[in-house]
């Protein structure tokens, strides 16, 4: 595996930090030596974000990491998922830092760090990469929408939400593995740029694809997933919600694509506003019945099981809230990072390979 320090400051276990906390979740691509953000220092990654100790350490500074780790990492990886996908005016110091002691740069950010001015040539310079993986492809090797799921023998399952970075794609990695577990053969389609810089083996990124072609080139990933892997089912990750506002391409071309058989849908019932601009705009957060609403109109199909997001609520809230989903609306509901995705599993292998149960 290659390896990788995270540059994340002021960011690691809090919304904007998705990307790294993914990353040390799940990755087949890296190693992960450490992260960087001098607000969690000293800290170990696992233990922040899910209480549970890694041995990933967190750093104050980037020369705090390259000094103490006993290798030298290849790659220094964007780890925040910011709003609109610009560089964060603080990470250009630790950027040009990295890049000065010989480490590597990858970015998933929708500003390409390898056409900085500042940037590429100290790059040249120190004879190290600046890969930015938020790219649509050359357009003439884009695909245009083909209605390929109707080709596909395989379950098709989104993971779609009531609002962005609400764990979508942790759940989907979760459930893929899962099901896998059970015998059930399963590929995940990645469709943002965690996804793929954990080393998903399909995927597109999807917010950087023209319109012409998102539908084109998600279900070109799929049909690829499809044909190479030969799976029963096919995992999704969503992105955004179909009720949100602002991101109005994201779980829209996702339906569109995907032709799904059924949808879990992830929900974090412990935020006020949608993540998007919540300080300024204060949009109320998307709800489990508006979101089923649109998921019945678009997708034409029906929610398999609700999974739950538990930021800012104690675990007793979280079970109060499976509780209450469960009851109003039939179906099994799990926090899978503390539950695990059993429920949710239960639900799929009964409904479409009841010979399994």
């Amino acid at each position: 595996m290659e390896t990788a320090i995270i540059l994340c400051e002021d960011g690691f276990g809090k919304t904007r930090g998705k990307t790294a906390a993914g990353l040390v979740r799940h990755s087949l691509r890296f190693k992960i030596l450490g992260i960087v953000d001098s607000k969690q220092a000293g800290k170990d990654a696992g233990e922040v974000l899910d209480g549970k100790k890694v041995g990933i350490p967190i750093f104050s500074s980037v020369e705090e990491a390259l000094k103490k780790l006993k290798e030298k990492p290849q790659w220094m990886i964007m780890g925040v998922a910011t709003i609109g996908g610009m560089l964060p005016p603080e990470f250009r110091e630790p950027v040009k830092v990295g890049i000065s002691n010989g480490v590597s740069i990858l970015s998933g950010l929708h500003e390409w760090l390898g056409n900085d001015k500042e940037f590429a040539p100290l790059a040249k310079k120190h004879g190290v990469k600046i890969v930015d993986i938020r790219k649509e492809p050359p357009l003439e090797k884009m695909h245009y929408y083909k209605g390929l799921a109707a080709k596909m023998d395989c379950i098709r399952i989104p993971i779609l939400g009531t609002d962005a970075a609400s764990g979508k794609r942790t759940t989907a990695v979760i459930l893929t593995k899962e099901l896998n577990d059970r015998g059930i053969k399963t590929a995940f389609v990645a469709t943002g740029q965690t996804g793929l810089l954990q080393g998903s083996k399909y995927g597109i990124p999807l917010d950087a694809i023209r319109g012409d072609y998102v539908v084109g080139e998600l279900e070109n990933a799929m049909w690829d997933a499809y044909t190479n892997e030969k799976p029963q089912i096919i995992i999704v990750e969503g992105q955004g919600a179909l009720s949100h506002q602002a991101y109005v391409t994201g779980s829209r071309a996702i339906v569109s694509a995907s032709s799904p058989n059924t949808v879990v849908l992830q929900h974090a019932p412990g935020r006020k506003y949608r993540s998007y601009h919540a300080d300024e705009l204060h949009i109320p957060n998307g709800t489990i019945d508006r979101e089923m609403e649109l998921i019945k109109v678009y997708a034409h199909t029906d929610v398999i099981g609700i999974t739950l997001n538990h930021e800012n609520l104690t675990r007793q809230e979280v079970e109060k809230h499976i509780m209450e989903y469960e009851r109003k609306y039939g179906v099994p509901a799990a926090d899978v990072l503390v539950d695990g995705p059993g429920k949710i599993a239960d639900a799929i292998i009964k409904r479409f390979f009841p010979k399994k149960g």
